[in-house]
């Protein structure tokens, strides 16, 4: 009978050891990419699905995620080597190209189509209009970010004059403006979800419109890495970017509630109604692009926004800048 026990006991530890070994040999077979996100939101679901469905380990990838709650701080991680990849507004990469930097940020792979903030106020508008902006200030985030930049085209749109008709508070972090807004600055702000319906949910401010659906298609956020990185590791950017496309045609495909349920382990602590909603308000307006590619004129389009916002003096090339190799690659391998 002991002999028996013994026998047992040497099989179970056996067992334990060899799952054990065999989680040890899986681990040591990802590769490691440290990447910084620009901030921490609902707009980006494809990236938390592709994190939740498993495709970067697919791809032999683990990912080490951080928020750079700052496109210019995702930026300055991804130069100084702190970041393998960034992930920010392509207008990033536009910058430190024209600044002359040799070894400058190149975009290798877009994931949303257009822009992820919603206008609020302070008390429930449902019959906003935005010629209510005039005479009042909208904390827009930094200056020369996207979010300040298409808060402004959209002003544009609507035939208002940033300066003369509505004034963007531009003094601030993206993290700091829910706070500020609360605290009484400002008369409007703009804001990612779910703290967007947070907030309301809250009772501290409510949403009067999209940016998203005022803006159009617009290339809002995507990856980048140095240049050096990325000829010294194509094969890892090509797994990334086989991840991300994947959790884009996942996310292409599946429901409101399907989507909040896989990316919930990102927003432990947010209402699972809240989640729901705000991907479907996501979803409605085209927010996630269906492939990774950065296409030419679109690139254009956002250097001449940011032009006609006055924080561009010169048009970066698209080839200097953008690659689609990628991209391209992944549509063609992934069926």
């Amino acid at each position: 009978m002991k002999k028996r026990l013994m026998l047992i006991l040497i099989v179970l530890i056996l067992g334990v050891s060899l799952v054990v070994t065999g989680c040890s040999n899986q681990s040591e077979q990802l590769t490691k990419v440290k990447l910084s996100e620009v901030t921490h939101s609902i707009f980006y679901a494809p990236q938390y699905v592709a994190l939740s469905k498993g495709f970067f380990k697919e791809e032999g990838l683990d990912i080490e995620l951080s928020n750079g709650q700052g496109a210019d701080k995702v930026m300055t991680a991804v130069l100084s080597g702190h970041a393998d990849i960034g992930f920010a507004g392509p207008e990033a990469s536009v910058y430190v190209y024209n600044q002359g930097k040799e070894d400058n940020s190149v975009v290798f792979a877009q994931l949303t189509n257009g822009d992820g903030t919603f206008l609020m106020g302070r008390n429930p508008d449902p019959n906003f209009q935005w010629s209510d902006l005039k005479g009042k200030t909208v904390i827009g985030g930094r200056k020369g970010g996207m979010p300040a930049i298409v808060l402004q085209y959209v002003l544009s749109k609507q035939g208002l004059t940033v300066g003369k008709d509505v004034y963007i508070d531009t003094t601030m972090q993206f993290a700091a403006m829910p706070g500020a807004f609360i605290g009484g600055q400002g008369d409007y702000v703009i804001i990612f979800e779910p703290t967007a319906s947070s907030l309301e949910k809250e009772g501290k401010a409510y949403i009067v419109a999209s940016l998203g659906k005022e803006s159009g298609e617009v290339p809002y956020t995507a990856y980048f890495a140095k240049k050096s990185f990325i000829e010294k590791n194509p094969e890892l950017i090509q797994k990334f970017t086989n991840a991300i496309y994947k959790g884009q045609r996942w996310v292409a495909t599946h429901s409101p509630e399907e989507i909040a349920m896989a990316i919930k382990l990102q927003f432990p602590e947010e209402d699972d109604a809240i989640l729901v909603s705000a991907v479907k308000r996501y979803q409605e307006q085209n927010t996630w692009k269906t492939d990774p590619i950065l296409q030419e004129k679109d690139f254009y389009l956002l250097q001449q926004i940011i032009q006609d916002a006055g924080e561009l003096n010169k048009i970066a090339p698209y080839e200097k800048v953008v690659t689609r190799d990628f991209g391209q690659k992944a549509i063609d391998t992934i069926k």
